[in-house]
């Protein structure tokens, strides 16, 4: 059976209540486990591991992640497509498995949302384009794949910008689906383009996610939503069934990971996740190390507060320097210090980016039968000629390499996801000088050189009234463990994630 889109509900008293009233239904079943609105906050790693040793169902932890998608998703328009009768019944099946003592894998039972980028068999998988608008594939993603035979169970797809790449200012925008917005503030941006991922897992309605990152696209949402999300080192996770897939002059700028509430939740995905596929070619069997194993005590620290080309807000300074009195008082060599021609990379990488005229996207857009872009996709522009193009690419690789010999003196980085807190969705679709200023010039590069990135939540906004903030930690390539240590180590200094006001 095929599950098509389930639209948007409008949004009102009636929805509301009917949301909260489903909450309650579930009675003496969460006695052990505690109530439905707990039971939805826990880790990937908890609620697997109450699934697995029986306290809690997995058709009732599947209920209660409807139930809260029902609740928050009328305020934030991020789940674009549910398949709540199929993932009722791989539940059944996930508990009638366990009675025989049979485990699926180490998600058994557990609920995610992937981004509707991804192809997912059986469901409609939009990219957020018009022309995929009724587009069911016949299989899944590799990822998709992977999550799915560790035996986690998908609820249903989150919006995305056209293509990932045409948000604009919006963020997370496009012409099928709308906008998607912050759970924490009325009204608030919720980065992109893995907007409507960062979105439902900060508000509970999904335990994880599935994200892609060609410029900041994990990363803006993990800082915009107060949650953890890794782009992991480029090579480590395959993009097959990806709407931007492996492949072309633009490929090493993408890579895909997991978002989530805590970070020893993206330890457990990303084994699951990673590895060769039989497509994607640009995959290197890497083994991944395991965050425990990192001292932390030992890390050279490198830090800076701004891109060389934007100063950012005080409030985002100060969140990086108190992390880095973290490391400090672990006894780490701490350094101020930035990669070299940093900004001189962001601005070869723009001027790469545009050197074909866009043909790239426009062939998108045919591939898929799209004839109206969203406002957002930039789709016109001047192709120069082969020689600057290819100019371009080995200043690119030049500059990669003196920053790969620079990192030979450091193991983290520690700096900004962007100059400021989250902001309020703008009318104009367009990119501004302020937006132009953000996650792009600021996360881009280490898509760009292709090193592990993550984010975390680290403290509060008070300039934007309560949105969360985080900070961006970076490792050297294939060091994803030190990524996630450190992140680690943030998260149990602050906190990380916080519910959001519902």
């Amino acid at each position: 059976m095929n599950y098509r889109l389930s639209r948007r509900k409008l949004l009102g008293t009636t929805a509301a209540a009917t949301a909260a009233a489903s909450l309650g239904r579930f009675g003496s079943a969460f006695a052990a486990a505690g109530t439905p609105e707990q039971l939805v906050e826990r880790s990937v790693v908890e609620i697997a591991a109450m699934i697995r040793s029986k306290q809690v169902s997995a058709v009732d932890v599947v209920k209660a992640c409807y139930a809260r998608i029902d609740l928050v998703n009328p305020r934030i328009n991020a789940v674009v497509a549910q398949c709540r009768e199929r993932a009722l019944a791989e539940a059944a099946e996930a508990d009638a498995l366990l009675a025989r003592g049979q485990i699926k894998g180490p998600l058994h039972g557990v609920p995610f949302t992937v981004k509707d980028s991804f192809d997912t068999a059986g469901v409609v998988s939009t990219g957020g384009t018009l022309g995929r608008k009724d587009f069911v594939p016949g299989k899944d993603a590799t990822v998709v794949a992977r999550v799915r035979e560790a035996g986690a169970i998908l609820l249903g797809k989150t919006n995305t910008p056209e293509f990932t790449l045409g948000g604009g200012a919006r963020e997370t925008f496009n012409l099928l689906h709308g906008q998607t917005y912050n759970p924490y503030g009325e009204g608030y941006l919720c980065s992109g383009s893995s907007g409507g991922a960062g979105a439902i897992v900060a508000a509970a309605g999904s335990y994880f996610d599935i994200g892609s990152d060609y410029g900041g696209s994990i990363r803006g949402p993990a800082f915009a939503n107060g949650i953890a999300g890794l782009k992991p080192t480029y090579g480590r996770v395959p993009r097959t069934g990806h709407i931007v897939g492996y492949g072309g002059p633009f490929d090493t700028f993408q890579e895909i990971g997991p978002l989530t509430r805590r970070v020893a939740d993206i330890e457990l995905l990303l084994p699951i996740m990673m590895g060769q596929d039989s497509s994607d070619a640009a995959m290197a069997p890497v083994p991944l190390g395991a965050s425990k194993d990192v001292d932390l005590s030992k890390l050279r620290v490198a830090w800076y507060d701004d891109n060389g080309s934007v100063k950012v807000s005080g409030e985002v300074q100060a969140i990086i320097k108190q992390c880095v009195g973290y490391f400090r008082a672990l006894g780490c060599k701490v350094k101020e210090d930035r990669p070299p021609r940093f900004k001189e990379l962001a601005d070869t990488r723009s001027a790469f980016s545009g050197a074909d005229g866009r043909a790239f996207m426009r062939r998108l857009l045919k591939k898929h039968g799209t004839t109206q872009a969203s406002p957002g996709l930039n789709i016109s522009g001047d192709a120069v000629a082969s020689t600057e193009f290819t100019r371009l690419c080995e200043k690119m690789d030049a500059i990669k390499s003196e920053q790969l010999a620079w990192f030979e003196q450091y193991d983290l980085i520690l700096c900004p996801v962007t100059w400021r807190a989250v902001q309020k969705v703008p009318a104009e679709f367009l990119k501004s000088p302020e937006w132009g200023a953000g996650y792009g010039g600021m996360t881009s590069e280490y898509n760009t050189t292709g090193w592990p990135a993550g984010v975390v939540r680290v403290g509060t906004s008070k300039e934007s009234k309560g949105l969360p903030l985080g900070i961006h930690v970076v490792a050297q390539p294939w060091r994803d463990d030190v990524v996630l240590a450190a992140m680690a180590h943030i998260e149990a200094q602050t906190g990380g994630w916080i519910p959001p006001p519902l």
